[in-house]
């Protein structure tokens, strides 16, 4: 089983319908991508459209994962810094990969292509991301390289008693 990424593809009608539909499984798995299940792609499609906006203006980057049926498994977005004195580091936003394929190396996978695409952009130093606590997926960042920079007790509320600290975690290239 292999993920293939792509830089930047293109932004049809089965991209957008199918990212759009892993988001909404993603989250509906409980997955932390900024939604609590359940949801519908209605929900979810203000968020996206928002995102896909940030493309299009080339603010974010978008890699796009492919199983090895071509359909779309994964995605991450890098987002420039738009703060004139923190241009050396990106955001990683939204890394998702379906829930059918956890467990299979596609998040590593996903992961590398982050970095090495990173690497890339000329005079980027590092990737920050923020994930919430209580899900195990900061230990899954720290095996990919990330480390804890900061974290935010109870800064995220999923439901009315279950706040979740926002960790900040970040990569040096």
């Amino acid at each position: 089983m292999t993920l293939t990424c792509e830089l930047d593809p293109v932004l049809d009608e089965e991209v957008r319908e199918g990212v759009l539909a892993l988001w909404t499984d993603v989250s509906n798995a409980d997955g932390a991508v900024g939604f609590v299940p359940p949801v519908t792609p209605e929900d979810i499609r203000p968020t996206f459209e928002d995102s896909l906006a940030e493309v299009a203006a080339g603010r974010r980057r978008l890699i796009l994962g492919r199983d090895e049926d071509g359909r779309i498994a994964a995605t991450a977005f890098l987002a420039y810094n738009e703060h004139r004195l923190m241009t050396h580091w990106l955001w990683l936003y939204t890394l998702m990969v379906h829930p059918r394929h956890q467990g299979r190396g596609y998040g590593r996978t996903l992961m590398s292509a982050v970095e090495r695409t990173a690497r890339t952009f000329p005079g980027i130093e590092a990737i920050r991301l923020t994930c919430r606590g209580g899900t195990g997926v900061d230990t899954f960042y720290a095996a990919c390289g990330y480390k804890e920079v900061g974290r935010v007790p109870s800064a995220i509320r999923v439901r009315p008693g279950d706040d979740r600290d926002d960790i900040i975690m970040l990569l040096t290239l």
